[in-house]
């Protein structure tokens, strides 16, 4: 079959009557379509655009031309040619967009697939932000809006970029109200569950993944996933009594049993402490971005392991040498007290350190709220602990008298009675 020649085909459908123009438009495309090799494709159907938008067509006969090339363009299966016609298009558009809209927004969603195609996300995100949904033109409703702003979520964070996925998913809370689509709601619970992960703030995301657990439209499968999301969460989330109240929530779900991350929920669920081998395992499972180092140099999931373990510590002990805490959590005795005089002074820890003695004393389940220093611990409780203590000794030392007296009178005649 011979090569088709477009412009000479185009310039013959230019010439004709307007009544043959829209028919010769049509079949010029499907000739394009298929008879195009893979090289010419490409420039064959932008040749053909920029006809179409050229000075022959007025926009009431060009727009529905256009519409019908968007239909057939959408079908072209090589995404290296829809991106090269597509930027080409939107080109063409720019100057004229306002009487085209519909063509526009639909050529951009089909050059993002294309993108998504060669997992090139950001490309696919920073075209769909350039689409119109504040129109004069055409109603766009709050549902096609959130569509548009979700998948442009989901693109920066296939890019790990949290930052502006955070900017467009409150674009989505501010016309969530308005939103029907169940699917479009499920999206803008996950991806908010997603970007708070990202951040690391880990006891929000437990709570946001736990939450798309429970919806029942979704796979059980995906629920359980959504649920493994959010232990995971949990278990990475600093230690506290904010922590554990999460934890105990997702003990207490029924289906936590049947995720692989049980055994892990229910040790730090019951302050046990965890082995290096059970840490290893576990961060086998986890994102690089829940294995990022922080400022100590330390990962998350060091971080949470370790406060985890000193809280445990406190389970065990009343008091601890520095150096023993240490040896007990695998980390030199200077950084044990740093991670423990961190959590006393954000109340995730309740205790002391004498740093004279080189100890630390533990006094039981923190409150949660910030300490400014050790004038701040409930004197009151400290001084009962130690009358009772006082008072245990006391009860001691007279029922050892008592026995004294019983079996051995006459000693007791000669030395304890004055």
């Amino acid at each position: 079959m011979p090569a088709l020649d477009v412009p000479s085909a185009l310039a013959r459908v230019e010439s004709s009557t307007a009544a043959d123009k829209s028919a010769g438009y049509n079949e010029l495309l499907q000739a394009i379509l298929t008879t195009s090799t893979p090289d010419t494709l490409a420039a064959n159907l932008i040749t053909y655009v920029r006809s179409l938008l050229g000075d022959s067509l007025g926009i009431v006969a060009s727009r529905p031309l256009l519409a019908a090339f968007v239909d057939q363009f959408r079908r072209v299966e090589d995404p290296d040619v829809k991106i090269e016609v597509g930027q080409k298009v939107l080109e063409l558009l720019a100057p004229k967009v306002v009487s085209y809209e519909e063509q526009d927004t639909q050529i951009k969603e089909i050059l993002a697939d294309a993108y998504e195609t060669q997992e090139d996300f950001r490309s696919s995100a920073q075209i769909l932000q350039r689409i119109t949904l504040d129109s004069s033109q055409r109603a766009v409703s709050d549902d096609d809006k959130a569509k548009v702003w979700i998948r442009i979520v989901r693109c920066y964070l296939e890019e790990d970029d949290p930052t502006n996925a955070f900017g467009y998913i409150n674009r989505v809370k501010n016309v969530l109200f308005g939103v029907h689509d169940k699917e479009t709601r499920l999206q803008f619970q996950l991806s908010r569950a997603r970007i708070l992960d990202s951040q690391r703030s880990f006891l929000e995301a437990s709570q946001a993944y736990q939450n798309l657990s429970f919806e029942t439209i979704i796979d059980e499968d995906e629920r359980l996933r959504a649920l493994s999301a959010a232990i995971v969460c949990a278990v990475l989330a600093p230690a506290g009594p904010q922590r554990g109240r999460t934890l105990a929530r997702l003990y207490k779900d029924d289906r936590a049993s049947q995720v692989e991350e049980f055994g892990i929920l229910e040790k730090i669920f019951f302050d046990r402490l965890l082995s290096p081998k059970e840490v290893k395992t576990f961060a086998e499972k986890l994102s690089p971005h829940q294995l990022a180092k922080t400022s100590d140099g330390s990962t998350v999931l060091d971080k949470a392991v370790l406060e985890h373990n000193l809280l445990g510590a406190s389970r065990l002990y009343n008091n601890i040498g520095l150096d023993q805490l240490g040896e007990l959590l695998g980390v030199d005795a200077e950084r044990a007290e740093t991670y423990a005089a961190q959590m006393i002074e954000q109340g995730r820890l309740a205790g002391h350190i004498d740093q004279i003695d080189r100890f630390i004393f533990f006094e039981g389940e923190g409150s949660g709220e910030r300490k400014t220093g050790h004038a701040e611990r409930v004197v009151g409780r400290e001084l009962r602990k130690w009358d009772a203590n006082v008072q245990s000794l006391s009860e001691e030392v007279e029922k050892v008298t008592t026995m004294i007296q019983t079996q051995y009178p006459d000693y007791y005649a000669a030395h304890m009675v004055h």
